[in-house]
């Protein structure tokens, strides 16, 4: 790996106030700035399945750790499949050990738990006085089919309360630039007739913008959430993130992947 200039060996991080306050709590939405790739993925590409060289990655996740206070192999996250599973993190895991999940709640001190992200939304979320926290990718479609509520419920067996939980929805892609087509629509207005306020004409017949992250925080706000943050930044329109559509937008061959993780202090 090249020498990298001390000015880009810090990892950069946005942090939610409700998630900040909390004692006992570390917790971080990495941007793409402060890594070691290059090229589309420059350059804190921390995707394990992307195209980009595997030890730049790992040096990312290393920055990663270090500024969650956690030892490189303690930072993990899953081979997430765009579901409503959830798993239990007792122990670090390799990356060939990873479950198939897309949410992962742990109550290990030093433990930091993540979720990976490139439009989708992230949601961290901690019950300090339990010493639970999660994480959760929720995508349309997890968040469809309940991975906001699975990762509550399984917080909940770990000893937390719903009540006490705040959660914080990271960077993801945002009305103004997410354009749905009529099965999207109609999907959703199956389920529920009121999931049309999530929905906003788009300038395409027969199409509409979707609000996910409004979404994503109605179903927090109905699981019995007591405190959500909604961080408002957009993966598309903000060049400090990595967004999936931006790249296909572009023909770009590949996109890279943010960190979103949290952690109990040791």
């Amino acid at each position: 790996m090249p020498d990298v200039p001390a000015s880009v060996l810090q990892a950069s991080a946005l942090r939610a106030s409700a998630l900040a306050a909390l004692t006992g709590i570390r917790h971080a939405f990495f941007t793409r700035e402060g890594g070691v790739s290059g090229g589309i993925y420059a350059s804190l590409n921390g995707g394990q399945g992307s195209e980009d060289a595997p030890d730049r990655v790992n040096e990312n996740r290393v920055r990663m750790s270090a500024a969650l206070g956690v030892a490189p192999e303690r930072l993990i996250t899953a081979y997430q499949v765009h579901s409503a599973e959830v798993v239990v993190a007792e122990r670090p895991w390799t990356r060939a050990e990873r479950p198939q999940a897309d949410g992962i709640v742990t109550q290990v001190p030093g433990l930091a738990v993540g979720v990976s992200t490139a439009d989708c939304g992230p949601v961290l979320l901690a019950d300090p006085a339990a010493r639970v926290v999660g994480a959760a990718h929720a995508g349309w479609r997890g968040a469809f089919s309940g991975i906001v509520e699975a990762t509550v419920a399984a917080m909940e067996r770990l000893g937390a309360e719903r009540a006490r939980i705040a959660a914080a929805i990271g960077p993801m892609i945002r009305q103004p630039s997410y354009e749905v087509g009529p099965e999207l629509l109609a999907r959703f207005h199956a389920a529920d007739p009121d999931n049309e306020r999530f929905f906003a004409p788009a300038p395409r017949p027969e199409h509409a913008m979707f609000d996910l992250a409004g979404y994503v925080a109605a179903r927090l706000a109905r699981a019995g959430i007591g405190h959500v943050e909604d961080l408002g930044l957009c993966t598309y329109a903000d060049a400090r993130f990595f967004s999936y559509r931006r790249a296909t937008h572009r023909a770009e061959p590949d996109y890279g992947r943010h960190v979103n993780a949290i952690a109990l202090a040791e």
